[in-house]
């Protein structure tokens, strides 16, 4: 985990790119169920985490998911996809279009700054 707040927390997914995903603390199927706050700082930290993803890596676009069909706890994704990603223009769901990325920035210092934020954000 990299982040939690008492109604949400932020979770690092494994994957060849970078992708984090928001929850809820308590568990709700849908966005719609959620409180006034919780919308609030969720859509705040998909702003933060954006912003903090574009800078860092330099993506070419950043894809934002709330699907929940096999989770059906509220949450979305949010990933760094690079033109030469292993999947790339399909989703990460998507079938694998070619071998060989490797992420070349490292994720610790990404990690780092993004926890700083969010505490000066949220704490």
């Amino acid at each position: 985990m990299i982040y939690s707040h008492s109604l949400v927390y932020v979770d690092l997914h494994e994957s060849e790119v970078p992708w984090l995903k928001i929850f809820t603390q308590s568990p709700k199927k849908e966005f719609s169920e959620c409180s006034r706050e919780e919308k609030e700082i969720i859509w705040e930290m998909l702003d933060i985490i954006e912003t903090e993803m574009l800078e860092y890596f330099k993506p070419d676009k950043i894809n934002i998911a709330s699907f929940g069909n096999m989770l059906p706890h509220v949450h979305w994704h949010v990933m760094a996809r690079f033109k030469n990603d292993s999947y790339f223009p399909e989703p990460m769901w998507g079938s694998k279009q070619r071998e060989g990325f490797e992420l070349t920035t490292p994720m610790e210092p990404f990690i780092e700054k993004l926890k700083e934020r969010l505490h000066a954000r949220f704490d």
